[in-house]
């Protein structure tokens, strides 16, 4: 059953709203995926913040249209399930992990700051850590220096009242 009109125009709206705060799209071809699987990646998807949308591929060109991520326009043929994320790896991460365990699901491109990526691109993108990840290991640099120094102090305390005493 086709889509009417409105339903069209809703559907470019709403992706159009995502694209408008997004930093990153990934597409895959999702061709012979089981509803199963589909529905693992999706709750995985939603855990990290990602939309993901199976779209029209006409709908999404018009979503993207004068935007940094018309350069994906080219891309978009065949059936494919679109990641858009604010984070700029999260799409990449989540469909690239999911991609390694589901041969069916076939990464095919990505941009991110309004440059095209290939498969290899994407894999890379997803390879860099995550915001989170980069956060609590800058916390673990910069708390182990006080961590020494408190060490330090109490030695230098004890060391004291030892010469004291």
């Amino acid at each position: 059953m086709g889509l009417n009109l409105e339903s069209k125009k809703a559907i470019v709206a709403e992706v159009s709203a995502q694209v408008a705060n997004a930093q990153t799209i990934v597409v895959a071809e999702y061709r012979g995926i089981e509803v199963g699987d589909l529905t693992v990646l999706r709750a995985k998807a939603r855990q990290s913040g990602v939309y993901l949308r199976v779209l029209r591929n006409t709908l999404a060109r018009r979503a993207v249209a004068d935007t940094a991520f018309a350069v994906l326009a080219d891309q978009m043929t065949g059936p494919l399930i679109y990641g858009i994320s604010s984070d700029p790896v999260a799409a990449a991460k989540v469909l690239n992990d999911f991609a390694k365990g589901n041969e069916k699901l076939v990464l095919k491109a990505g941009a991110y700051a309004g440059k095209a990526l290939d498969k290899a691109g994407v894999q890379a993108l997803a390879s860099i850590p995550s915001r989170e990840e980069l956060l609590a290991r800058l916390l673990g640099v910069m708390k182990a220096p006080v961590s020494g120094f408190a060490v330090a102090l109490g030695a230098l305390a004890k060391q004291r009242e030892a010469a004291a005493a």
